[in-house]
């Protein structure tokens, strides 16, 4: 199949599902009727109405796996999105219920996709990110899936990344074995609650677990929830307790995965207060059966594309937290079930969220926690969040950690922060730059008194790569809260970046601060230290309407209070303030110059920045490198740099291509180490996977010249 997009990837694309409402796939139906149809009359009928003839269309369908996968799963489920037929949109009526197709084909079997697979029933794609655009051309260009890229991606990475070193987090796997299996006794309780009365009859310390009766006797638990069943070993007692405990329920329901060591993060009950629901004297017959119910529909959720579920589980929630007694802890209860998937909103996490994170917790009052609608909203933003490398944090169990470790619940005293990383030109050169020194210390100055630098260059020349390492030794240390990361894109707008309108939880627009915003309020908290927005592929957006009024503020000698505007739109609360871009942000962006699709920068937006243009380095700096750390063979490596130079002499040689267009040397420069014997291997792959697509999109009206230059590359591996 083709790779290259036909459209060049500008619009947007639809990723549907074919079943709904638990009905059996229509799959074969619509490829024979060549539509699709929208399952319901009150749902998405907005985003039919959006899909446009000419847009692309795939049949896709989520779930979940933990076996047989074509990775190293490292013994976690792994979300897949299968993609079963793709098409083009020929017409649509605008009745919001179906789209004329013209089917490619049915994909059998289905072509399945790993990590990135958000989950509505109709998921709206729009080109702009990496992820986005892999996804893109995986569906519909035919290419593999980057996985190892995904792997390492930041909200993957602690789970399945090959290089993510000593995982933490190893508990995770135990409790969400915990819970599948109580999942089974949701209807016939009987067998579970006698068998937490024996393990509590042999262990003192669950003796906690007596009723009482509304004739004010007391006697051994008749019923119990999934959440305090999972409570009896995550109760403020010490560690050995805690394995002795879940030890013994494992037993009992069949738990095959260890016992975790250590129990890091994981936020507890108070011992006074370890049920999650109320005596028999107080409680309503409903009572647990909420809690079961809401523990099922969560279950039902993960790796769902079902609307249903998501539905399903917000009111499963909102009845729940009618329950006496449960409050806060019902988000505790889903977050010990499904770790990955949803976020505990205990005491220490709510404080976390806030002071640190700057989050406002949707919906939620000072008396109580939030519906399910909103609770499931802040879960959205936060996995948006977390796939940002520069955000303190990046899963839930992270997040729940990080809160435990600088809020102490029991004195409230904040310990001391972790100690400073130096971080210097030395580290920079030591981590792998092929830049010399001098050049590098070029760049720290124009960072330095422009305030705001532009690298660019053909692609793989290690733009955003060292974009980040000038950010480091900027600052003198390696501090990653205090350096932001964002892509531009088509669809990127100043609402996104500076402030504008989002959704609320209950259905209202709020205005909130984008990403340049926040970045400005915390240098302006923090003046003794510096920040860095690193923004990549700037050019890819319109950066002077991004930007907007703040355009004007960046250049370095109007970083002043005196200088300071208001914004078009006043501050979350009303109140209109000016704002001034402060000296300690400093601004950084990378542009690739051989992407013929992106937009020119302005002139305006040209003099507040320096521009620097990196070039491919290869040579005996590179050469020393990939033999030391990256494991190429010595006898090879100057074949591959050999290679690459004829290569990229002929690239700058085409009157259509130039310079500009060459192949920079993170290409050849490998992010794992390869394996002894395995340097031709590892070439090919390259040279196949990564190099000739881009050669396809150079020479796109002159294919044979990249099939010809691929040969040449390879000829003889």
């Amino acid at each position: 199949m083709n790779s290259q997009l036909p459209d060049g990837g500008l619009r947007s694309s639809w990723f549907v599902g074919a079943s709904y409402g638990r009905t059996e796939d229509q799959t074969a139906r619509f490829l024979r009727d060549g539509i699709w149809e929208n399952g319901y009359d009150d749902k998405y009928l907005d985003k039919v109405r959006a899909m446009r003839p000419g847009d692309r269309i795939a049949i896709k369908a989520t779930y979940v796996r933990k076996h047989g996968l074509p990775f190293d799963n490292r013994g976690e489920s792994v979300s897949v999105m299968a993609i079963k037929a793709i098409g083009t949109i020929a017409e649509n009526p605008n009745d919001g219920k179906r789209v004329r197709v013209d089917w490619t084909g049915r994909q059998d079997p289905p072509r399945e996709w790993y990590f990135y697979t958000y989950q509505p029933t109709i998921w709206r794609v729009r080109p702009g990110d990496w992820k986005a655009d892999g996804l893109l051309q995986f569906a519909f260009g035919g290419r593999h899936q980057d996985i190892d890229r995904f792997r390492n991606d930041p909200y993957w990475r602690e789970r399945y990344g090959p290089d993510a070193g000593e995982r933490r987090f190893r508990w995770t796997e135990f409790y969400e074995a915990v819970a599948e299996k109580l999942l089974g006794y949701r209807n016939d309780r009987g067998p579970l609650v006698e068998g937490i009365r024996e393990i509590a009859d042999r262990c003192p310390l669950l003796s906690y677990l007596q009723e009482r009766l509304p004739d004010g006797s007391i006697g051994p638990i008749m019923d119990i929830c999934p959440f305090t069943a999972m409570g009896t070993f995550n109760r403020s007692i010490t560690d050995a307790n805690r394995r002795e405990i879940a030890a013994e329920l494992a037993e009992q329901l069949g738990v095959e995965v260890a016992v975790p060591d250590s129990f890091e993060g994981i936020p507890l009950l108070n011992n006074q207060n370890s049920w999650f629901y109320g005596y028999a004297k107080d409680r309503s017959d409903r009572d647990i059966d909420a809690l079961w119910n809401v523990f099922a529909a969560a279950s039902g959720l993960v790796g769902s594309d079902q609307p249903e579920r998501r539905v399903e589980l917000a009111a499963a929630y909102d009845e729940a937290s009618k329950v006496r007694g449960v409050a806060w802890n019902l988000s505790t209860g889903l977050f010990w079930a499904h770790p990955w998937d949803f976020a505990t909103l205990d005491g220490p996490s709510r404080s976390y969220l806030s002071d640190r994170l700057r989050l406002t917790l949707p919906g939620a009052s000072r008396i109580g926690p939030p519906d399910g609608e909103s609770y499931l909203k802040l879960l959205d933003d936060l996995q948006i969040r977390f796939g940002e490398e520069s955000y303190p944090v990046h899963s839930f169990p992270e997040l729940s950690y990080e809160a435990d470790r600088v809020r102490d619940p029991d004195d409230d005293v904040v310990p001391p922060p972790p100690p400073i990383e130096p971080y210097s030109v030395d580290d920079v050169l030591a981590d792998g730059c092929f830049l010399e020194r001098g050049e590098i210390e070029r760049l720290l100055e124009r960072l330095q008194t422009r305030k705001n630098l532009i690298l660019q260059g053909p692609p793989g020349t290690g733009k955003t790569w060292i974009a980040r390492r000038l950010a480091f030794a900027l600052m003198g240390e390696k501090d990653e809260g205090k350096v932001r990361t964002v892509q531009f894109h088509p669809n990127l707008s100043y609402e996104d970046f500076v402030r504008g309108w989002r959704p609320a939880g209950d259905g209202r627009l709020e205005l909130a601060d984008g990403v340049f915003m926040e970045a400005i309020r915390k240098a302006s908290d923090n003046p003794g230290a510096k920040l860095v927005v690193v923004i990549e592929e700037i050019n890819r957006g319109s950066p002077a309407q991004i930007f907007g009024e703040l355009l004007t503020l960046l250049e370095a000698g109007k970083r002043t209070p005196a200088e300071a505007i208001e914004l078009c739109y006043p501050d979350p609360d009303g109140k209109r303030r000016p704002v001034h871009v402060p000296e300690n942000l400093h601004v950084i962006g990378t542009m690739n110059v051989a992407d013929r699709s992106l937009a020119l920068v302005d002139l305006a937006f040209r003099r507040r920045f320096a521009f620097v243009t990196l070039e491919p380095k290869l040579g005996e700096t590179w050469r020393d490198w990939v033999v030391r750390e990256g494991g190429v063979d010595p006898e090879l490596v100057e074949d591959i740099e050999r290679r690459t130079n004829e290569l990229n002499e002929r690239i700058a040689g085409d009157p259509s291509l130039g310079r500009q267009f060459r192949i920079g040397h993170s290409y050849v420069t490998p992010t794992h180490r390869v394996e002894d014997g395995m340097t031709r291997g590892w070439f090919r792959q390259v040279a196949e996977t990564e190099i000739g697509p881009l050669l396809e999109e150079y020479w796109f009206d002159s294919p044979e010249k990249a099939k010809e230059a691929l040969e040449r590359l390879v000829e003889g591996w």
